[in-house]
């Protein structure tokens, strides 16, 4: 935010330097961020009398004036179109040198010798102004140096503004910190003015619809008035805030607005129907021009201010086209209103629409100054417009606000701070920032703050409010009482670490993408047919279409990065990614999140060299990583098993990842489809996903080291034929579990189906590695222990022995 320091100095009396000034408030948290002096170099410009006006001899568009400096009289030519004898103008004298004009010097401008120069705001640095010479007031002495008429040289603070300190958005705000700093008096604008109009109520009404949107609007009416430039006074600190300067009624409101803080709305009275005023949501799909010529279009969720008929606003951010000041209007209804700021927050980012007035909204306004902002408007309009102002104001307040009160310990303050402040001394500082002070016993203070200070809710704000006053750098420096030792980390935390090292073990590189995506993303992850929008967590307010719903599987995010890098010539991919999935449940409000393990690999597994031959990536390349995770966190032995239509993946190749009786995870080959979708439809990709809160609940074993076996191995073929609804890995589990603990290791070598085979049927062959860690097994013990195996196949998967 800019303000001028001769703006501050009107509500606070300050002696000291703008360098001093400005560290001050930064000590205080208001940054100044820059400070630059305006009106500097006019030393040789001063104030003169325009004598006499003769037409240029030579040119149609000038004028000779003959001016008095009080030392003597001179010809200016100059071309103005606002000159007039009698009029005090601000004059370069020869020898001048201005940052917009450059040097000045006695010339000859067609044929007529000219003394100096005549100046335009702009010319000064003051506004952007270059339709006419400034006019000097009429008490300008001839002679006199124009920085002095004006209060020259100023200064211009830009300040920045954290979003916890809307109080602070307006020069009364700064000025309210300085006093409180310096122990001054804070001045207050006038808002008196005179009541000339009819009674209020009989030429306006008000209706709230929506008391949760709009907690408080009040409006006053100012009829008779005469539209014309405001003073340069006023567009002088318009434009050094960098606000353009309209017309004096506009100019009036964006005023109020950097004066106090409170944002206003002038509306032409003739043009609201019925002249009146309702204040309700817009209907969801409508569309509305506001002030920029812009036709937008409006949800449900948009706040509106309408007339009778129809919209003239959107609520808290930008007037309508329809409603607007022109350069006919006479009779004007002033707005000022108290909006809820999450509202106008939303419909703001919603229309992508920032304005002076939501950037105070969204962040919170003095509710209870809604009044006092509207007769300081109604005072300036009238004085600077005319016009009779109708008696009384519209005020709709269904519900006033009650200031909350905090309690503040002192103990507690100083605890926090490291200091020794007695209670008196910590009162004097709230209370020097318009707070209501109560002493509570016991050390402890009631405080009840303003309701312009929307950031005070809990004790510690009111610490904060203390360390401010009493000065950052007088707050002795203390180290912090440290318990010793650290806690364990979580499971989670643990299982996280692991699952990074060994993935970044495997050669995979881990990836973080945004958790939002697009609906069409999980559209196409589940394919035609299917409603992934049931599960899916909506967003209120998204930053695009394309991040609107919350992500329910972390593929896309994978498939999106393997995309762009595919699109740059990098087709060998292998990327993980640890984070959370969303989905709507029916037990309560809030979604249920989820974390889980999300792998994606594409390319070639193995490269051609002299000794192997090219291969792709495949299912059981990765079918492998995910094995060699599960054992590394200690899984138990996982069974993978046929998925039923997986979103995302190829039906006939992929897998439920299962544990005892938990499916904890899918694998597979994407869906041609999907590669389709992301235009890879000539590669392959494979992945997994593993849900880590269902790993969390099994019991992970630690490691179990074994020393190296003292006793020979035996092994055993089995060659048996089954169903083919019969898995490989159920025949595995029978092996494992008929042999105990002398089966060391089962491999399954052969699959075989078709020639030779019965319809229906196919061949297993496995190899089984038997070893005793006490002994050595002889044939008797082998056989006896590997027809047990072959038996207990025969009982549980309904397979025979294959002859032959």
């Amino acid at each position: 935010m800019k303000v001028c320091l001769s703006w501050l100095k009107e509500y606070v009396d300050i002696d000291m330097s703008p360098e001093a000034l400005s560290e001050a408030l930064t000590m205080v948290g208001l940054e100044v961020e820059g400070l630059e002096p305006v009106g500097s170099g006019l030393e040789r410009v001063v104030a003169a009398r325009i004598e006499s006006l003769e037409k240029h001899p030579n040119a149609d568009r000038l004028a000779l004036c003959r001016v008095n400096t009080g030392a003597g009289t001179h010809t200016v030519v100059c071309g103005a179109p606002n000159l007039r004898e009698g009029m005090r103008v601000p004059l370069a004298c020869p020898g001048a040198d201005l940052p917009g004009v450059g040097a000045v010097s006695e010339t000859e401008i067609r044929g007529v010798a000219s003394w100096g120069m005549l100046l335009a705001e702009d010319e000064m640095g003051l506004t952007d102004d270059h339709s006419g010479i400034l006019e000097l007031p009429e008490g300008a002495t001839p002679g006199l140096g124009v920085a002095e008429v004006l209060g020259l040289p100023d200064w211009t603070l830009e300040i920045g503004l954290t979003p916890n300190r809307p109080d602070c958005a307006c020069v009364l705000g700064i000025a309210r910190e300085i006093a409180a700093l310096t122990g001054r008096r804070l001045k207050q604008p006038p808002i008196d003015y005179r009541e000339q109009g009819p009674e209020i109520h009989r030429r306006a009404g008000v209706e709230i619809r929506d008391p949760v949107g709009c907690p408080r609007y009040a409006a006053g009416l100012v009829q008779g008035v005469r539209l014309s430039p405001s003073p340069f006074w006023m567009r002088y600190r318009l434009h050094q805030s960098g606000v353009r300067s309209i017309n004096n009624v506009v100019d009036v409101t964006n005023y109020v607005l950097l004066e106090m803080g409170q944002p206003l709305h002038a509306f032409d009275y003739d043009r609201l129907r019925r002249n009146r005023i309702v204040v309700q949501r817009a209907e969801d799909g409508s569309r509305f021009t506001t002030l920029d010529g812009r036709t937008r279009d409006l949800d449900g969720e948009t706040l509106m201010i309408c007339d009778a008929e129809r919209p003239v606003a959107l609520a808290g951010i930008m007037g309508g086209l329809n409603s607007e000041i022109f350069a006919g209007s006479e009779n004007v209804l002033v707005e000022s209103a108290y909006f809820d700021p999450v509202t106008i927050r939303r419909a703001s980012k919603r229309l992508g629409l920032s304005t002076e007035a939501s950037y105070r909204f969204e962040r919170g306004v003095d509710i209870e100054g809604v009044t006092r902002a509207l007769r300081r408007s109604l005072h300036l309009i009238s004085s600077l417009a005319g016009g009779a102002v109708a008696r009384g104001l519209i005020d709709e307040y269904p519900e006033p606000f009650s200031r909350p009160t905090v309690v503040l310990r002192v103990e507690r303050a100083n605890q926090l701070l490291g200091t020794e402040l007695g209670e008196e001394k910590i009162r004097k500082y709230l209370e020097a920032l318009e707070m209501d002070v109560e002493s509570g016993g016991r050390g402890q203070l009631q405080v009840r703050p303003p309701a312009f200070r929307v950031d005070i809710t809990r004790e510690v704000d009111l610490v904060e409010e203390v360390a401010r006053m009493e000065g950052y750098q007088k707050i002795p420096v203390t180290f912090p009482r440290l318990r010793g030792g650290a806690g364990p980390l979580s499971r989670d935390l643990v299982l996280r670490d692991r699952v990074r090292a060994a993935m970044v073990g495997f050669g995979f590189s881990e990836i973080i993408t945004y958790s939002f995506v697009s609906p069409e993303a999980l559209d196409i992850l589940h394919g035609p047919g299917q409603d992934p929008s049931t599960e899916a967590v909506k967003l209120l307010n998204p930053l695009s279409s394309e991040q609107s719903v919350m992500r329910t599987s972390l593929l896309p995010g994978l498939l999106a990065a393997m995309k762009n890098n595919a699109l740059r010539g990098e087709k060998e991919i292998k990327i993980f990614e640890w984070g959370k999935v969303f989905r709507v449940t029916a037990e309560g409000p809030l979604p249920e999140e989820r974390p889980f393990l999300g792998v994606l690999m594409m390319g070639v597994f193995q490269r051609k060299a002299w000794y192997n031959t090219l291969r792709a990536v495949d299912f059981y390349d990765m079918k492998g990583v995910a094995e060699a995770i599960l054992q590394e966190i200690g899984v138990g032995e996982a069974v993978f098993r046929k998925a039923q239509d997986p979103p995302g993946y190829r039906p006939e190749v992929s897998a439920e990842i299962v544990v005892g009786e938990s499916q904890i995870g899918l694998l597979g080959q994407v869906a041609p489809r999907v590669m389709e979708a992301y235009e890879l439809e000539k590669e392959s990709a494979f992945a997994f996903e593993l849900d880590v809160e269902a790993l969390l609940g099994l019991d992970l074993a630690g490691k179990v080291y074994r020393p190296v076996a003292k006793y020979p191995a035996v092994y055993r073929d089995i060659s048996i034929v089954v169903a083919d609804s019969v898995e490989s890995a159920a025949v595995w589990r029978v092996i494992r579990e008929a042999g105990g603990d002398l089966v060391e290791s089962v491999e399954l070598f052969d699959s075989f189906s078709g020639r030779g085979m019965e319809p229906g049927q196919k061949a297993l062959g496995f190899r089984v590695c038997y070893r005793s860690q006490s002994h050595t097994l002889d044939g008797v013990e082998v056989n006896r222990l590997h027809e047990h195996v072959i038996d207990r196949i025969r009982e549980q998967t309904g397979g025979r022995l294959r002859e032959g």
